[in-house]
């Protein structure tokens, strides 16, 4: 680590980037940076760190009242998504209480999660370099600066890419073709990411480039900081996971989970390894460490043979109960983005996830659940 000497350069270099970066963050400048001030650890990116989801505890077929105590925006008489998301319900940004980086307690002094669900790698750029502001907020980046020069930021999690390739086209499309159409997806979904996931892999890397140049600009010499790259879990189980026959309405109507077992196995075992492989090796490029999430729901997903829905007999409980938002497939239950995302149980272990990480400053990891239990179960083993 640099000495102290350096260290106060970089911490009036950083104080003239806190008056610059007001306008981003509204926060009042103070001479910190590299060394100097409260400690931070920064989450940026997409739904799947924003704390999407983060709004309810299982799936539960009751659509009145706390819905069987699974609606955390419950009020006893009302639903409030801002008990839940803040200011941020309003924007659909859904940065939830229990996000990822929220739920990692004790590993800085400030948790700051500046990620926004629906973001692309576009709007993590600097607007200097292309950046877009989305959803009325400056992008990521420049908001990145403020915090940097505020802040003593030691790790920046990333989770990125997700939107670029389509996530949400590709659910709707599979779900359409179990319930609609009576047809796979996988065949010419397959063929869509792999004509797109060369460019997304490339505006992943940019991103991570577009960080460090913030850091760099605030003082911060490559040893002060580092980026951990995250991939994504997936919120579906195999077919041979699943609790429900595949013919029959049950995965639509009940367990929101309309997929063909082909397809579901594609998406499990295909598509979120293939991402999975191609961010580790973007982390390796970028002298980035790797959190590997493809497992982290195993067991744990919708309609997982494994885990339960809420009801009367069988409550609410990170032990028992789904870690994935399901597909409501009438819609009364939330808005539709927050399906197909962790929710507060999964995202409790996410944060579990990180803290472990987090005390591993080398190294790529994958993250794994133990069966019957909460987030107190999770575990690293060695990224493959």
């Amino acid at each position: 680590m640099p000495s102290t000497p350096h260290r106060v350069v970089r911490g009036l270099l950083s104080l003239s980037l806190a008056v610059a970066a007001l306008s981003v963050t509204g926060a009042s400048p103070a001479a910190a940076g590299p060394g100097s001030g409260p400690t931070a650890v920064v989450s940026m990116g997409d739904s799947y760190i924003s704390g999407e989801a983060g709004r309810w505890q299982g799936n539960s077929l009751t659509t009145s009242g706390s819905r069987s105590g699974t609606d955390r925006a419950w009020t006893g008489s009302t639903y409030d998504p801002s008990r839940v998301y803040g200011s941020t319900a309003a924007n659909g940004c859904h940065r939830s209480d229990s996000a990822e980086v929220r739920a990692a307690a004790g590993i800085a002094s400030a948790l700051i999660n500046i990620a926004c669900s629906g973001a692309t790698t576009r709007n993590v750029f600097r607007a200097a370099n292309g950046g877009l502001p989305y959803k009325g907020e400056a992008p990521q980046a420049d908001q990145l600066a403020a915090i940097a020069a505020s802040h003593d930021v030691d790790t920046i999690v990333l989770s990125i890419g997700g939107n670029d390739l389509g996530f949400a086209d590709i659910v709707t499309k599979c779900a359409t073709d179990y319930i609609v159409w009576y047809s796979y997806c996988h065949d010419d979904q397959q063929e869509v990411v792999d004509a797109r996931i060369g460019g997304v892999m490339a505006n992943v890397a940019t991103s991570v480039d577009e960080i460090r140049a913030v850091m760099t600009a605030a003082g911060y010499a490559s040893t002060d900081y580092r980026i951990i790259l995250q991939s994504y879990p997936s919120p579906i189980p195999r077919a041979a996971d699943n609790r429900y026959a595949e013919s029959g309405w049950s995965r639509t109507n009940t367990g929101g989970c309309p997929f063909w077992n082909r397809d579901s196995d594609w998406a499990r075992d295909s598509l979120v390894p293939q991402l999975a492989d191609r961010l580790k090796a973007v982390a390796a490029a970028k002298g980035a460490q790797f959190m590997d999430l493809r497992d982290v729901l195993q067991g744990r997903e919708v309609c997982a043979k494994a885990s339960k829905q809420v009801s009367a007999t069988a409550p609410a409980s990170a032990a028992t109960s789904e870690w994935a938002r399901w597909i409501d497939q009438n819609q009364t239950q939330g808005p539709i983005q927050e399906n197909m995302h962790p929710n507060a149980y999964g995202q409790a272990a996410l944060g579990r996830c990180l803290a472990l990480v987090h005390a591993r400053p080398t190294g790529d990891f994958s993250c794994r659940n133990t069966a019957g239990t909460g987030a107190s179960g999770m575990y690293l083993t060695p990224a493959s």
